[in-house]
């Protein structure tokens, strides 16, 4: 069982997850969702990503929360970072805060000296129990939309640069492309098994939507996207562009690219999130984006002489 379970209240009870969950814990999360945003966003996919994060644990790692018809109530996951995600027909039954307890306290267990969780900004609640519990926000995310009632337009590449989709073969080169890229911003580059699992190994990936940028035969630039059929929307997941061909229009030719490719599999909307240390905002309302939801990522100390870092991947 994981570390320390909480004292649930009648008639609730705690188990850790297992892979056998990953189709309830999803139908929590969307509920949440629909709840928050009037749609689900959040694929199986990422749900499954999360069981596979490198040192975690999910025996040590994972708390469920079932109600007396053994429905998932609640569920929450602690590695580096941490979700708390309680069913709205649960709420207001003291779960969550059970919850993050329990989470602080085996990240404590674990060693972590510090802890974080992405809350939407519409989440009033949520927000309110994290400042109370002294959590301090580290990061704004942004949720950006792209309608397209008609056929996105291209604008013409920078001279010597190509596009073509993303094709067999091309996963280690574009996963080696996008953690330098992020390596400016990011604290921990992402293995390629872990990597993978986010990306190309998921089953919503859409290699003809995503669009790889040559010069010279090089790989310079990627835009890796994922097909989305409960929205009903594209998503793009990754951007990125070597540092030495930035400022020449390559991001957004790469966008271009993705937009056009959803468009032409019968999407209308294409989103993408994006976080304040990226430095990204700017260039994707400039492509014409905009934003449909805003989160923060909190941060909280878990010993009080910690200096912690203010990078996002954690």
């Amino acid at each position: 069982m994981p570390d320390l379970v909480p004292a649930l209240p009648s008639p609730y009870r705690a188990r850790p997850a297992t892979a056998d969950d990953l189709g309830t814990i999803h139908c929590l999360v969307s509920a949440c969702e629909r709840e928050l945003y009037g749609r689900a966003r959040t694929d199986p996919g990422a749900v499954a990503a999360v069981l596979a994060r490198p040192g975690l644990l999910p025996e040590l790692d994972t708390l469920l929360i079932h109600d007396e018809a053994g429905q998932l109530a609640a569920r929450a996951w602690v590695n580096r970072r941490s979700e708390v995600d309680v069913h709205p027909r649960h709420r207001g039954r003291g779960l969550g805060a059970m919850l993050l307890d329990w989470a602080e306290n085996r990240a404590r267990r674990a060693g972590s000296e510090q802890i974080v969780q992405t809350v939407p900004d519409e989440d009033l609640g949520a927000v309110a129990l994290l400042r109370s519990r002294g959590y301090g926000p580290m990061v704004s995310e942004w949720l950006l939309e792209f309608a397209m009632p008609k056929e996105p337009t291209m604008p013409e590449p920078p001279s010597g640069v190509t596009v073509r989709p993303f094709r067999p073969g091309d996963e280690h080169e574009a996963h080696q492309l996008i953690e330098d890229a992020f390596d400016e911003w990011q604290q921990r580059r992402m293995p390629y098994q872990e990597w993978a699992q986010h990306t190309v190994e998921r089953s919503t990936f859409a290699p003809a939507a995503s669009a790889l940028a040559f010069t010279d035969g090089q790989l310079v630039g990627a835009a890796l996207s994922l097909d989305l059929p409960e929205t009903g929307e594209g998503y793009i997941e990754q951007v990125a562009v070597r540092r030495d061909h930035r400022n020449q229009g390559i991001a957004q030719l790469l966008l271009r690219h993705a937009f056009r490719a959803f468009y032409r599999q019968g999407r209308r909307t294409c989103t993408l999130g994006t976080h304040s240390d990226t430095g990204a905002l700017g260039l994707y309302l400039r492509v014409g984006m905009k934003v449909r939801n805003s989160s923060t990522v909190y941060r909280k100390s878990l010993r009080t002489d910690c200096s912690c870092p203010s990078h996002h991947r954690v």
